[in-house]
């Protein structure tokens, strides 16, 4: 079943124009959405996909409560390892959208390490994904190790460690990095 992941920055608290009409195309085609429920790009997604009166949403939360659910859509708890509400609790609902999603549209701020590791799960797992980098207002899309390469490569030297150290947690629960990818 083809359904999308949408996620993004929690920077991110209002949406573009471009990632609006980007949205509404989604929209338009009936393809049901997989989101998350976080303060920032989660949920201003879901205000707007609320103002258009949209229903094919599931929103996914890590642990047994969602944090926001605006339109009261079908929820899907995640369980996660740990209780503590860190990185890894939270993790675990994105991991889950990444599995079972087709493919994916991310939000980024051009700093958050959390939309930059969905746009990998993506990418490990071969499915596309379109990454929205805010500061640039430019969408790029992601099918191959390659294209991760690239993006991956303009990062900063933080990012990259930061990405490299949460990838290296992850290793159990999805396929194996490619020495390439990072």
């Amino acid at each position: 079943m083809i359904k999308i992941f949408i996620g993004g920055s929690r920077k991110i608290s209002k949406l573009s124009s471009e990632v609006e009409r980007k949205l509404d195309a989604i929209l338009a085609k009936g393809t049901p959405v997989a989101v998350g429920d976080a303060n920032g790009a989660d949920k201003a997604v879901q205000q707007h996909l609320h103002s258009r009166g949209y229903r094919k949403v599931e929103v996914f939360c890590s642990g047994d409560r969602c944090r926001n659910n605006v339109a009261n859509w079908p929820a899907r708890q995640i369980t996660a390892s740990s209780s503590r509400r860190d990185f890894d609790f939270y993790a675990a609902k994105d991991i889950q959208m990444a599995r079972e999603a087709s493919s994916g549209l991310m939000i980024w701020d051009g700093e958050s390490a959390g939309t930059l590791m969905n746009v990998l799960r993506l990418v490990k797992l071969d499915k596309s994904v379109t990454i929205y980098e805010a500061p640039k207002h430019q969408f790029r899309e992601l099918k191959t190790e390659s294209d991760w390469h690239d993006l991956f490569s303009t990062c900063s030297n933080e990012i990259r460690n930061r990405i490299e150290k949460l990838s290296a947690s992850e290793r159990e629960v999805l396929p194996p990095i490619q020495a390439s990818l990072l």
